[in-house]
């Protein structure tokens, strides 16, 4: 029965939409390792959801796959449009370290990929906002 199975924990993942240049519309959505461990069988499906203007939307969804991702690195998942940042983008990740398998869904609300939201990230050292 799923009651008997157990689901661990994910900690040490981000997933971050990030502002390529200054002053261009340019967005991508990365996932990052801060893990002292390599994960393997990254599995990672977007979509967007929402109402804009009174009228339901939905994105395609998109599935991405990496075979690993090393221990304190990052990866370019997607390009992200600026239209869609007015509705919720999930990022529901899968992924392996040794026998166990991992996932986590990450949730940017409506309206919060703004700039008086944005940080610094690390490793890439541009500024966007990220889920951990």
């Amino acid at each position: 029965m799923i009651k008997d199975i157990i689901f661990p924990e994910v900690h040490d993942i981000g997933i971050a939409i990030v502002k390529e240049h200054e002053g261009l519309d340019e967005y991508n959505a990365y996932i990052f390792n801060f893990r002292e461990e390599d994960i393997t069988n990254v599995l990672i499906t977007s979509t967007g959801y929402g109402v804009i203007n009174e009228v339901k939307k939905k994105t395609s969804t998109l599935r991405h796959l990496f075979e690993e991702l090393q221990s304190l690195d990052y990866k370019l998942i997607e390009p992200v449009s600026k239209e869609v940042f007015g509705i919720s983008n999930e990022y529901w990740i899968s992924f392996t370290i040794g026998e166990k398998m991992y996932d986590k869904k990450f949730i940017f609300l409506p309206e919060s990929i703004i700039e008086t939201n944005f940080q610094m990230i690390p490793f890439i050292d541009k500024k966007g906002v990220i889920i951990k």
